[in-house]
Order: C-alpha cells, then structure tokens, then sequence
C-alpha cells in the first residue's frame, strides 16, 4: 500500500469517526484533503467507493444510514465506535519497536491482511509504532507450504486436524492432531499439538504434510494447555533429517552442486550417470531437482519423484500459452 493511500485512508478513518452524525459524501470530500486531487466527481466517487471497501476489508465498520427517519434524503456514511474501538494501549519503546519490527515481517499473502488491519487501527487510534529503531534486524519469514493457511486457520478456530504425514523414513500415515500453535525453527514451520493416534504432544512439520488438511471437528473444541512451551516441542537436529538415499540420473557436466553430495556417481549406458546421495529433506531436493529441468532425473525414492513432476507440471501449466 503506498503512503498516500495510506495517508488517505487513515484522513478517512479519522473523518468518520469523528462525528456521531451521518456523514454525506460531498462533506467527506472536504474533509479529507487527498479527495481535493480528484478531476472530477466521477473519479472521486470511484475513489471513495474503493476506499470504503478497502476500510470494510481491513475490519473497520463503515455504515451507511440517513439523518432522517421519515424522509428520503442523501445517505451518509460513519464508523460504528462500539465495533471498531480497542481499549487503551499503550506501548513501552521496546514494545513499540518490537511492533513495528513485527509489521514488516511477513512477505506473503497469508497473514498481510490481518496486520495490515491491526496497524491501520493502531494508527488511527493514535497509538505510535516505531519502524525504524530495530531497522537492520529484519527477519523474513516465509510460509509457502500449502497446509500453512489451513493449519493456521484452524489453529486460530481452535478445530481438530486431519492430514497425511510422510515421516522421515518416507513412510506416510494419517495424522489426528488437536492443534496448539504453529512456530518456526531453522526456517522450517511446525504444526504444534497434541497427536490423538499417539495420545502424546507432538511436532509436524509441514513440509511433510501430503494432500489437504481436512477439519475433523467443530470450531472451539480444542483445549490449548495454559503453560504450553512450544518452542521445547521443536525437533532438533538429526530427528529431521531423511537418510533415505536418493537416486538420480544426471546428464553429463550437469548437477555440479548434486555431484558434490553424492556418496556414488556411476556411468550408465547413453553417457548419463547414476548419481546416488541422501535425501536429507525430501521438499528441498524435489525443488533443487526440478530447477535443473530436464537435466536431472529422479530414480528413487517415489515421493520425491512424484513432487518433482508436481513442480514441473506447475511451472508448464504457469507459462503455458492458451490457444
């Protein structure tokens, strides 16, 4: 969102909320400066339509209603205080800075539109969120699993989980989980919760979640333990990492960075060589593989086979040419 946007959107914010009355929308053009800009009332009204729906997507109650109850004249706008308001907050420095540090954190899509939402309601309630003293430790955290947005989902719900796990052996088994929480280690994300087959707390990474996550269960039914430690949960190390072997057959002069980690390269017949190394994480190799086009080609084992075709067939039906 660009500054002026933003600065226009919060002179809005702060116009409607200024005023019991309904407000008509010539009186909100003058109000609101950046409205003065507009060459025309058409531009304007399609401005306004625009920002009313942005300020509905970002959570803030717009209403529409009349001054009068008995005659028809033009409808004016306001924001309903009781649904939009926060109680007082106030920040110390730290919790100011750590703030505005977490603002610029998420890169993708999933989660953009809640603290987008959170600091427009920040901004127009006055409260200050420093951006700048902790500029330099800017983590980037990223999330492009596809079980992410519905794990998150139905951790915030509170709803039990279904899905297919593939363990590090490569062996896949169905998973009931009553999710806790979800958090990051070694730029890995981990689903948090309590295992129904086991009957135990457990950590799920999502990379190795398979196929969809189905909801097992209605909303508001699972129990978060009040002095979770999620972070004592996380796997370390060797735990994680896959020492299935993977076989390859690689073109000749091609796979340097693959070659450099095989354990056996073999000749085979047609010039091609047999490039045998560990998987170490399943996702990764299936995406180093696929970067090499047709160049490298999986062997062994079956899944990481399978997600290489998945990311090959993605990348042709993304640039291919409708007829």
């Amino acid at each position: 969102m660009s500054s002026n946007r933003t600065e226009r959107l919060l002179n809005l914010v702060i116009c409607l909320l200024a005023t019991d009355q309904w407000l008509p929308k010539e009186r909100i053009r003058l109000a609101v400066p950046q409205y003065a800009d507009c060459e025309s009332d058409a531009a304007f009204d399609r401005m306004f339509e625009r920002d009313k729906e942005d300020l509905r997507d970002l959570g803030i109650p717009v209403r529409t209603g009349s001054q009068s109850g008995w005659f028809e004249d033009e409808p004016g706008y306001r924001i309903d205080r009781r649904a939009y308001q926060l109680p007082p907050i106030t920040l110390s420095p730290q919790e100011s800075a750590v703030l505005g540090l977490a603002s610029r954190v998420w890169q993708q899509a999933s989660l953009a539109g809640p603290v987008a939402r959170s600091m427009v309601k920040l901004a127009a309630l006055g409260v200050t969120v420093d951006e700048h003293s902790l500029v330099g430790f800017e983590p980037r955290i990223r999330a492009a699993e596809p079980s992410f947005d519905a794990l998150y989902q139905a951790t915030r719900d509170g709803a039990p989980v279904g899905f297919e796990y593939r363990k590090p052996d490569g062996e896949v088994a169905e998973r009931r989980v009553e999710p806790w929480a979800l958090s990051s280690r070694g730029g890995w994300w981990y689903l948090i919760g309590h295992d129904r087959v086991r009957e135990a707390p457990r950590a799920f990474r999502l990379s190795r979640i398979e196929g969809a996550v189905r909801r097992i269960g209605a909303a508001a039914t699972v129990v978060v333990p009040p002095d979770l430690d999620a972070a004592a949960l996380l796997p370390r190390g060797a735990r994680e990492h896959d020492e299935r072997a993977a076989r390859l057959r690689v073109r000749p002069g091609r796979g340097a960075a693959l070659r450099l980690r095989a354990t056996l390269v073999e000749p085979e017949v047609g010039g091609w060589d047999a490039v045998t190394l560990p998987v170490g994480d399943a996702r990764r190799l299936a995406e180093e593989v696929a970067g090499h086009g047709p160049d490298v080609v999986v062997l062994a084992p079956t899944d990481v086979r399978d997600a290489v075709i998945t990311l090959l067939r993605g990348a042709r039906d993304a640039h291919s040419v409708p007829a």
